[in-house]
């Protein structure tokens, strides 16, 4: 009797792990969350004025690609999320800005069918719907296999299209800014607890300070990860501020091919700290921040009470726990994670 238990139970135990999914349970679960951006200015465009004497005006264009991916013990890729914010600060002949400074920026998921490029595309798929099918193709791989993806050269603006049988028929993009975007992320990924269920990318953008000499659009960028209870087990917030100078002629000044930091990167390069009354740094600061958010749901986050320090300075942190650490305004940040939680899946 106990013979025949005993084999019960073992082919009890191999059904079981059949029935798992491929990954497995254990290695499924996220242990490491990543942000990753790749930012270029390679779009905008100098005032240009033609024989005639016909204007055509500049164009400040940023564009940054940003990955939230949550990854398992194995380093495979179990949660990923990618967008792409492509924000424009139009001028007239004379340099003033034609663009709502006020005006919240979208991203391309955002845009959804506004995006416009289901008219433009072969398969007839606009960008969200082909991200949404490369996000898929990405869980369960390494970042070394989705680095080694075959891609081919479609024309001059797609010279990394997937080459695949999988996502021929659903992704027709060039794809290397989202695949760096995700290699950071791992590069960059940060240990997190156990209990991570969903993931979610949010974002805030704003190009408010942009002048008739410089365009400025500013993006933060939160990744979270959620448990079960809607509470924040890891989050990561970062700031891509993004600056195109024009001279007086209204060209590019700024070198378009150069590399743009966040906030993050730079660290003591941005230059807070000799400006804070409490003598820290963003990156000291916001590394404060995040910790604070651990535990708590979302509503508990944005409840946060907060003081106005200044015109500038709106909505500083007015609690025990952060008054000595976390002297910023932290309404855009708040933002992008409530986002990242209403995106989170």
């Amino acid at each position: 009797m106990k013979k025949v238990l005993a084999l019960i139970m073992v082919a009890a135990a191999v059904l079981a792990v059949a029935l798992l999914p491929s990954l497995g349970t254990a290695a499924e679960a996220p242990v490491k969350l990543g942000l990753g951006h790749v930012t270029s200015i390679a779009s905008s465009k100098d005032k240009t004025v033609a024989a005639n004497g016909s204007v055509t005006p500049a164009m400040a264009q940023v564009d940054t690609v940003f990955a939230a991916v949550a990854f398992d013990a194995a380093g495979r890729i179990t949660h990923v999320s990618i967008e792409t914010a492509q924000t424009k600060v139009n001028y007239d002949a004379d340099m003033n800005v034609t663009s709502d400074l006020s005006a919240p920026g979208k991203t391309k998921k955002e845009l959804g069918d506004d995006y416009g490029m289901r008219r433009a595309s072969a398969i007839k798929k606009e960008w969200f719907e082909q991200i949404a099918e490369f996000e898929k193709w990405m869980i369960g791989k390494t970042v070394d296999e989705v680095k080694n993806l075959p891609v081919k050269r479609r024309d001059a603006s797609h010279t990394h299209v997937p080459d695949v049988p999988e996502l021929t028929s659903t992704v027709t993009i060039t794809v290397q800014d989202y695949i760096a975007a995700v290699v950071e992320a791992w590069e960059t990924a940060r240990p997190v607890a156990p209990g991570g269920v969903k993931l979610g990318l949010g974002h805030d953008i704003s190009i408010a300070k942009s002048t008739s000499s410089a365009a400025q659009v500013d993006l933060t960028m939160a990744a979270a990860l959620f448990d079960k209870d809607g509470k924040v087990v890891e989050v990561i917030i970062d700031t891509a501020q993004t600056k195109v100078a024009f001279d007086a002629d209204g060209k590019v000044t700024t070198d378009k091919a150069g590399e743009f930091l966040t906030k993050k990167e730079l660290q003591d390069g941005y230059g807070m700290r000799k400006a804070s009354s409490i003598k820290r740094e963003w990156f000291e600061q916001m590394l404060d921040f995040e910790k604070w958010m651990l535990g708590k749901t979302v509503d508990e986050i944005t409840s946060l009470p907060t003081k106005r320090r200044d015109a500038s300075h709106v909505a500083v942190p007015d609690v025990p726990e952060l008054t000595s650490t976390v002297t910023i305004t932290v309404e855009g940040y708040l933002a992008a994670l409530a986002e990242a939680y209403e995106n989170a899946q």
